[in-house]
Order: C-alpha cells, then structure tokens, then sequence
C-alpha cells in the first residue's frame, strides 16, 4: 500500500507492506521524504505511525466481549486483526467528520474525492504520484465560495475555512495532546471547533465515542432494535444511549467494526443495513 501524509509539518510518502499473517502480523514501513529529517523528527514519526497503525493496540478483551454478543460476534469473525487507528493530525480527521455530517455516504466519499482532488498536496515518490489531505494553512486561505462550488460542499464548506483558521492560530491541542486528556476534556476542545458537533465529535476524539447521527442511526436503530426508526433524526439520541448502553466502554470499537462490515452483516441477519 503507498499512501502519503503531513505529518510535523512535513510531507511523507508512505510504503507499507504486509507479511499476510494473521496470527503474528507485521507491518513494514518505508518513509519517503524531500530532505533529511533530524534523529529527533525521525523518532517522533516512528513513534506517531506506530500509534496510527494501532499496533500496541491489545484486542483481546474487546474479541472475549463481542463473542457474547449478538452483533458483535459476527463482525469480529469477519474483521478478525484489524487494529482502529490513531489520528495523528486534527484536520484530515476533522474534514472527514465535516463531509460526513447529514450526507449519505456515497455524497460524503464524492466530497472527499473532490477535495483531495482540488486542494490536496501531491507527494511523488517510489514511482507513484499521491494525493492527501492539505493542511490547514493551505485551506486557511481558500475562499470558501470556491470550496462549495468545487467540492459541491454546501454549508460545510464555511467550516471548513474557519476550522482550517482556528487550527493555524497555534494554540488548539494537538492529536497526542487530545489524546493525553481524559475524554471529556478532549471531547471539550474539539466541540470549539467551527462546525463540529456532537457527532462529529466522537468521530475525531482520540478516545472513541458513539457518533450517530440521521444515517448511522437507521443502521444501528435496525441492529439494536430490530427495525428501521420511523423518523432518523428523532431517533438519534435513543440510538446512541443504547449503543452505549450496550457496549459500554467498547462502543467506539463495536461503531468501527460494525461500520467496516456492513455487507456481510446485512446478509448474514437478513437486515438491509447498506445507505447509499
């Protein structure tokens, strides 16, 4: 897999390949960069994708409870190994959080695409040419009438340039810094950002959360309570406390799982969970 990140204000081409084992994974990395980094930056990234891979992430209380639930244990039989992982920069994860807000999920990707496409940074490297995710000082002075005609954004792209502005100011926390907060605390600083809500919220906090909002609401009202809510919106609240409810400290973990595994669950409970 070559993908490519801005990582400590520096522009990285990323290799990763597999050895394929379930069981005793590993996961090499080579990272490519325009100029020599320093001992100390090489140690902070390191340090920063080792997080963002999740591979210190220890899984085996979260497979012992899911194999007693009902839903829970047909996803970690398909999933099996798969890590969550670790934001290690606000914005990229804060944009998805944006485009993701009261859009289908097909609308969210075309928005996404477009704006990868439009305003991404292009890292060449190994005989490929990537795009990623701007940062905010180059979003920062973007009108935000281009980003909603080019992207086809609509209100959220005023957030995103103010979002991108309250990033650049230097003093909002940074992914570790997030991280290093209890959740509340975290989950404080992040509702400060322009256009952030509840939900999107859980989406961004380090911590995981129980983000739902009109669409995940459909799927995990038709999951937990075994049909679709007559009304998405009014049901939000409901959803989430039983999914909470429900799972507890594994809530966020359970939203991953069953959100990367959509068709095969709807096919093996016989439930149409897919939005296009």
């Amino acid at each position: 897999m070559w993908t490519a990140a801005n990582l400590e204000k520096n522009l990285l081409g990323i290799r990763l390949s597999s050895n394929e084992k379930v069981s005793d994974p590993e996961i090499s990395v080579t990272i490519f960069v325009a100029k020599e980094l320093t001992p100390v930056k090489k140690e902070k990234i390191k340090s920063l994708l080792v997080k963002a891979l999740g591979t210190d992430q220890d899984l085996s209380e979260f497979y012992e409870f899911s194999n007693k639930d009902s839903i829970l244990t047909h996803v970690i039989g398909d999933l099996y190994g798969m890590h969550d992982t670790f934001s290690i920069a606000i914005f990229p994860e804060a944009l998805l959080a944006i485009m993701l807000q009261m859009a289908p999920l097909k609308r969210s990707n075309e928005m996404m695409n477009s704006f990868i496409e439009n305003y991404g940074d292009l890292a060449e490297f190994d005989g490929k040419k990537i795009k990623t995710w701007p940062s905010p000082e180059k979003i920062a002075g973007v009108p935000a009438e281009d980003i909603a005609s080019k992207c086809r954004a609509g209100y959220r792209a005023k957030f995103i340039v103010k979002m991108a502005k309250r990033l650049c100011a230097g003093d909002f926390p940074s992914a570790e810094q997030l991280h290093e907060m209890k959740e509340e605390e975290a989950k404080e600083w992040l509702l400060e950002l322009p256009g952030i809500g509840d939900y999107s919220a859980d989406i961004i906090n380090p911590h995981g959360g129980f983000p739902i909002d009109v669409w995940s609401a459909e799927v995990f009202g038709k999951l937990l309570f075994g049909e679709k809510p007559e009304n998405n919106r009014k049901a939000v609240e409901v959803v989430k406390r039983e999914g909470q409810r429900r799972w507890g400290k594994w809530a966020w973990m359970a939203f991953f799982y069953v959100a990367q595994d959509l068709e095969n669950l709807s096919r093996k409970l016989g439930i149409n969970l897919r939005l296009t």
